[in-house]
This record gives structure tokens, C-alpha cells and sequence, in this order.
């Protein structure tokens, strides 16, 4: 699913709101999230998942078609954990599938 999806499967299951008041709550989200993870923070959605900023540091690799070892630079890396309501509704499929009020 793409976030214009996203926004179209937001809209239909809230027809009170406008397909532009649903695509700026997804957006604002979004910012947020990015916004959190910029500053260190680790997001964490109950029942969904967290995600967390981590750091690599710089390495020499191999490209393994060549064998020529390649410099990769240090980079952050975002990891998302999924939480375990999440991983339940998951394994348990879609028959079961309820989200809370």
C-alpha cells in the first residue's frame, strides 16, 4: 500500500471527513515521525510497533561481484520492531482482524 492509498482507504472508512482533512492528519503524522526520530526519540504506537534511530558506523565492505573492497560512509538506520498486538493480528488473519476503540 502506497500513502495515496492510504489516504483513499482513510477516506472511505470516514466519510464525514474531506479527502484533504485525511491526507494533512497523514501527513502531519509523518512529520511527526520524522520529527521524533531526528531528535533521538523512540516512537512507539501501542499494539503497532515501535521504531528506533540506529547508528552504523563506517566499514569497508566487498562488493561481492568484483571482490573490490568498497568504503561505506557511517549512516543512521531506522528499525521498526513490530509490537505484539500487531504480530497477534497478524498470525492469526484477517477472520479476526478488529481495531480497537
Amino acid at each position: 500500500m502506497v500513502k495515496s492509498e492510504l489516504i483513499d482507504a482513510l477516506s472511505e472508512r470516514q466519510p464525514h471527513l474531506s479527502k484533504s482533512d485525511v491526507e494533512l492528519a497523514v501527513n502531519c503524522m509523518l512529520e511527526q515521525l520524522i520529527t521524533g526520530l531526528l531528535n533521538g526519540h523512540r516512537i512507539e504506537i501501542r499494539d503497532f510497533g515501535s521504531f528506533v534511530l540506529r547508528h552504523r558506523l563506517a566499514r569497508i565492505a566487498r562488493n561481492p561481484k568484483t571482490g573490490e573492497s568498497v568504503n561505506l560512509p557511517e549512516k543512521a538506520v531506522i528499525h521498526f520492531k513490530p509490537g505484539k498486538g500487531l504480530k497477534d493480528l497478524v498470525n492469526a488473519g484477517r477472520e479476526s482482524y478488529h481495531i480497537k476503540n
